[in-house]
Formats: structure tokens, C-alpha cells, sequence
């Protein structure tokens, strides 16, 4: 097989690889066009919308330390605006403090995070309690459509009733 191009290639006619249609045999299908009045959802769109009254997550020990670090590295270089300069150089510092030099920006870090757990379970138990009321208006509706259908149902059957005792009399 001098003009095959690659290990295991079968020939195949050029016949076998058209799509046919049923009616007319040799020509190519037709492409069938979307509708372009449909808009079909992105990943965006089916990605849950953020709640804005969440409260933020709270600054790791690192990032505490970097918000005053950064106030005094703007100060003693003026002329660096990159804020990769900053970042790389309170990374190197941090990394170069001594766990007892960490320690007020964990004992920081740690304050901040018993707060925002104390907003979460707040946030939390709104939210469940906003969950409690829609479901209980929904369930009282349910409910009194209900009554509405039984009491219908108990009128009908009295009107049967009172048909069949005249067709007795």
C-alpha cells in the first residue's frame, strides 16, 4: 500500500461518507437552521444569582497583615504603582515573619471570623424564616382551597341528597 497515509486507514469510497437523504439519493442534507427567536441559557444564566445582603467572608491572617503593610510600603516607595510589587513584597515579608510576629494579625483574622459567623447564622435564620413564611402562605392558600373544594363537594352532595329525597316523596 504505497498511497495509504497512516497504519490501519481502510479505503472507503467517497459514496459511503455523504449523508444521504431518503429521498434523493447522492445529494448532501440540508442544514436546518435554529430558530434565533430561542435563546438558549448560558452558564452564566443558569449559574445561581449572589444574594447582595450576604455578608462578606472575612480577611485570612495574610491579608490583615497586608492591609497595613501596604499603607507602609506606599509610603516609603511613592513611585511604585504596580500593585504586583506590593503583593510580591508583603508575600516575602510575611513569609519572613516569625510565628510570634503573625500572631496579632491571626488574633485579628480570628476576631474578624467570630464576627462574620455571628452575621452568618443571622443571615442564615432570616433566610429560613423568609422560606418558613412564603411556605406558610403558600400551604395556607393550599388550604383553603381545599376547604373551598370540600365545601363545594359537601354542598354538592347535600343537592343530591335533597333531589333524591323529592324523587322519594
Amino acid at each position: 500500500m504505497k498511497g495509504s497515509k497512516g497504519k490501519g486507514t481502510s479505503r472507503v469510497s467517497k459514496e459511503a461518507l455523504k449523508p444521504v437523504d431518503d429521498r434523493k439519493v447522492g445529494k448532501r442534507k440540508a442544514v436546518v437552521k435554529a430558530d434565533k427567536g430561542i435563546k438558549r441559557p448560558t452558564k452564566k444564566d443558569l449559574k445561581a444569582k449572589k444574594d447582595p445582603n450576604k455578608p462578606k467572608r472575612p480577611p485570612s491572617a495574610f491579608f490583615v497583615f497586608l492591609e497595613e503593610f501596604r499603607k507602609e510600603y506606599k509610603r516609603e516607595n511613592p513611585n511604585v504603582k504596580a500593585v504586583s510589587a506590593v503583593g510580591k513584597a508583603g508575600g516575602e515579608k510575611w513569609k519572613s515573619l516569625s510565628h510570634a510576629e503573625k500572631a496579632p494579625y491571626e488574633a485579628k483574622a480570628a476576631k474578624r471570623k467570630a464576627e462574620y459567623e455571628k452575621l452568618m447564622r443571622a443571615y442564615d435564620s432570616k433566610k429560613a424564616s423568609a422560606a418558613d413564611d412564603e411556605e406558610s402562605e403558600r400551604s395556607k392558600s393550599e388550604v383553603n382551597d381545599e376547604d373551598e373544594a370540600s365545601e363545594e363537594e359537601h354542598q354538592e352532595d347535600d343537592d343530591e341528597e335533597d333531589e333524591d329525597d323529592e324523587e322519594d316523596d
